[in-house]
């Protein structure tokens, strides 16, 4: 059976066999030869949400600590994509959980929080917008642009991604950590506030 098998077989075999040798560097190979289809096969069957680009290296990291289960000479592609279909199926399962528990339960914690801040104290309002108000202010550049287009201007995602040039989980990514930034920025001034009104 490997007598029939082609040069780029024979040279996978080889760059798989170094690895179980102990030559984790080898399988830089591996990863070479089928990072572009994996991705691409990836791209045409993973649902909108998933992370490609995780899935993929996700995959190649499962293979990897698990190539002691793979016969040589077999067909390794096969093997991989097997692996990368399970990966994508888990993630997705994974995805929809949270979906799921987003739609039974975001409405009444969105509830929750709408009741707290129209119980808040008007004060206490004013002086919490105050403190985002300066904390964008304090905002590099970039980011500030970010917040413009996706908060004021209501700028889709995907036209964001255009705009800046980077991948739309990239954008997601950086809108999150902006939120997180201005989240504790604001928390800082407001304890900063109430330490000196005590």
């Amino acid at each position: 059976m490997m007598n029939d098998r082609s040069p780029e077989e024979t040279l996978l075999d080889e760059a798989l066999q170094r690895v179980l040798q102990g030559e984790a560097a080898a399988f830089e190979h591996v990863v070479r030869r089928f990072e572009l289809p994996l991705r691409a096969w990836l791209a045409s069957h993973a649902p909108p949400g998933v992370d490609v680009d995780e899935i993929a290296q996700r995959s190649f990291v499962a293979s990897f600590t698990r190539l002691a289960e793979y016969q040589l000479g077999t067909n390794f592609a096969a093997w991989l994509f097997t692996i990368a279909r399970y990966q994508l199926r888990t993630e997705t399962t994974r995805l929809r959980r949270i979906a799921d528990y987003h739609a039974r339960y975001g409405p009444d914690l969105l509830q929750r929080e709408l009741d707290r801040r129209v119980n808040e104290p008007l004060e206490e309002s004013s002086q919490r917008f105050e403190n985002l108000n300066r904390c964008l202010e304090n905002l590099a550049e970039p980011l500030r642009r970010f917040v413009t287009w996706r908060y004021e201007e209501e700028i889709p995602l995907e036209e964001m991604s255009q705009r800046c040039g980077r991948s739309v989980a990239a954008v997601k990514k950086q809108l999150w950590k902006i939120r997180q930034q201005l989240q504790r920025c604001v928390e800082a001034r407001t304890a900063k506030v109430e330490g000196h009104s005590v």
